[in-house]
C-alpha cells in the first residue's frame, strides 16, 4: 500500500489512478493504476512532458494499465493524520510499488520521514504522547498479548488512568492560586491538613501505577529465563519441550552442551528468553571449563532460573551447591525424569537450610508430564513478582516510569514544605513540578486550563 497524506493528496493521485467510481471519503474504490508517462518512461525525468499529457487533450500521453487497485480516501479531519489521506492498495509487487512512488514524487509529492505520519497526527491533536508511543509498541508485538496491550495504550488506557490524577492535581493548584490572588474576594486559604490530604490522594494512585511497572515491563520486554543443572539431568530436552522443537542437541552423554543455546518463546503471550547451558561440574577440559563459566553469567544475568534436578536419582553435593549459589535469585526447582522415579513423589521437600522448603515441579521432558505445570508457575513467578494487572493503563515504557518518579519527588517535596509552614507561593512551585511530568505524559496543561478552573470555581469578579 502507499500513503498519500496532505492537502494535495487527491490531487496527486488523481492521474495514477482509473477509478469505477468517484472517491467518497470513508469508502473503497475498486480501479486501475495507470502509468500517465506511457510505459517504460522514467517518471522522475518527465515530470514536465506527464503533467502536459495529463492537461492536453489534444494530444494525450497513452495511460497504460500496471495493475488493479482498492483506493481508500480518508477527508480530513477524519483520517490518522487529520489531514486528506489516499491509500493505494496494490497487488504487491516491489517493482509496482516503487514505480507509484515515483509518479507521485513526480506529481509533488515527497517521501515521508520515520514515523512522520504518527508525528503529525500527534502534532494535530489526533493522539497524544502515550498513544503515538503505543504505536511503536503494537509494530514491535512479539505476542498476541503485548499486541493487546500496545492496543489499549493506543485507544488512551494509560491516558484515562493519569487524566483523573492530573485533574485533581490541577484542582489543587487552581485553589491555592485562587487563594493566593483573590483573597480581597473572600477565596478562603486551605489549611495545611487539607492539603496534606489532597496530595495524599493525588500520590496513591500515583504510586499505583508505578508500582505496575514492574510487570508491565516484562510485558513489553520479556523475561530471560537460564535452565541450570549439572550435567545429564535432562536440562537440553526440557529446553526442546518449552521451546517444541529439537533446538538443542540431545545425547546421552553428559556434557553434551558447551555453549548457550538461546531462543524466545511466547509463555502466557510474555516472550520469554530461554537459555539452555551447559551442565555446571568440576570441567573435564578447557572447553567445557568455558562452557560452565558462561553457565554461571547466564546464571547471574537471567530474570529467572530453572533449577533442574534429576528425580531418579538423590540429590548430590553438586545440586547442594547449586542450590546455594541460585539462592539470590528468582528460581523454580524443577525435579526431571520424574518418569523414571522409584516410589510416590513428595509433595513438600526441603533444599536447604538457605532457602526454607521450595515446592519443585515434577516434569518429564521425555513424555511431557508436568510441562504445562512448568510453565503456569512460571507465569505464577511473573504475577507474584508485579502482581496481576487486571487493570488496563499500567506502565509499559522507561521514560513514563522516569516521569511517575519525578511527579511523585515533587509531591514529597509538596508534603514537607507544608509541614514546614512554607508559604503557598512556594509549595506551588512543588505542585508545578509535580504537575509538569504528567503533561510530559498526556500532553501539557495550560494556564488558561488553570485560569478557567479557577473562574468557574469560584465565583471571582460577579
Amino acid at each position: 500500500m502507499v500513503r498519500l497524506s496532505g492537502p494535495d493528496a487527491r490531487k496527486i493521485a488523481a492521474p495514477l489512478l482509473r477509478l469505477k467510481h468517484d472517491l467518497e471519503p470513508g469508502r473503497a474504490v475498486f480501479g486501475e493504476l495507470v502509468d500517465p508517462c506511457g510505459a517504460g518512461t522514467p517518471a522522475r525525468e518527465n515530470a514536465e512532458l506527464c503533467s502536459a499529457g495529463r492537461t492536453n487533450a489534444s494530444s494525450p500521453t497513452p495511460a497504460e494499465r500496471i495493475d488493479e487497485v482498492v483506493v481508500t480516501y480518508f477527508a480530513k479531519p477524519h483520517s490518522y493524520t487529520t489531514d486528506d489521506v489516499i491509500e493505494i492498495s496494490t497487488h504487491g509487487s516491489p517493482v509496482v510499488l516503487r514505480h507509484v512512488i515515483e509518479l507521485c514524487i513526480a506529481g509533488g509529492a515527497r517521501l515521508a520521514d520515520p514515523g512522520e505520519f504518527t508525528m503529525r497526527a500527534f502534532l494535530n491533536g489526533r493522539i497524544d504522547l502515550t498513544q503515538a508511543e503505543a504505536v511503536r509498541d503494537l509494530i514491535d508485538s512479539q505476542t498476541l498479548y503485548q499486541a493487546k496491550v500496545a492496543a489499549q495504550q493506543l485507544e488512551g488506557a494509560l491516558s484515562r488512568r493519569l487524566q483523573p490524577i492530573k485533574q485533581k492535581l490541577v484542582e489543587l493548584i487552581a485553589q491555592l492560586e485562587a487563594g493566593i490572588d483573590f483573597a480581597e474576594d473572600d477565596v478562603s486559604v486551605m489549611p495545611d491538613q487539607a492539603i496534606l490530604d489532597r496530595i495524599g490522594a493525588i500520590r496513591a494512585p500515583l504510586q499505583e501505577l508505578l508500582a505496575s511497572f514492574a510487570y508491565g515491563k516484562i510485558v513489553h520486554e520479556g523475561l530471560t529465563l537460564a535452565i541450570v543443572g549439572r550435567p545429564n539431568v535432562g536440562k537440553s530436552s526440557l529446553f526442546n519441550r518449552l521451546v517444541e522443537r529439537e533446538r538443542a542437541i540431545v545425547t546421552a552423554t553428559p556434557g553434551t552442551t558447551r555453549d548457550l543455546v538461546s531462543e524466545t518463546v511466547a509463555i502466557g503471550g510474555i516472550p520469554v528468553k530461554l537459555v539452555d547451558t551447559a551442565g555446571i561440574r568440576e570441567a573435564l577440559d578447557e572447553a567445557e571449563s568455558i562452557g560452565v563459566q558462561k553457565s554461571m553469567e547466564a546464571l547471574a544475568d537471567a530474570d529467572l532460573v530453572l533449577v533442574v534436578l534429576d528425580a531418579s536419582q538423590q540429590r548430590t553435593g553438586e545440586d547442594e551447591e547449586l542450590l546455594h549459589q541460585t539462592k539470590s535469585r528468582p528460581f523454580i526447582v524443577v525435579e526431571n525424569k520424574c518418569d523414571l522415579r522409584v516410589g510416590k513423589i513428595p509433595t513438600s521437600p526441603n533444599f536447604g537450610e538457605n532457602r526454607g522448603t521450595h515446592i519443585p515441579v515434577w516434569t518429564s521432558a521425555l513424555t511431557g508430564e508436568g510441562i504445562a505445570e512448568l510453565r503456569a508457575q512460571i507465569l505464577r513467578h511473573i504475577a507474584g513478582e508485579a502482581g496481576v494487572q487486571g487493570e488496563s493503563g499500567f506502565l509499559t515504557n522507561v521514560r513514563h516510569e522516569g516521569l511517575i518518579k519525578d511527579s511523585l519527588a515533587a509531591l514529597d517535596a509538596g508534603k514537607t514544605g507544608v509541614a514546614g509552614k512554607i508559604p503557598h507561593e512556594m509549595l506551588l512551585l512543588d505542585l508545578y513540578n509535580g504537575l509538569r511530568p504528567l503533561d510530559a505524559i498526556t500532553g501539557a496543561t495550560t494556564t488558561d486550563d488553570i485560569l478557567n478552573l479557577i473562574f468557574s470555581t469560584f465565583c471571582i469578579g460577579k
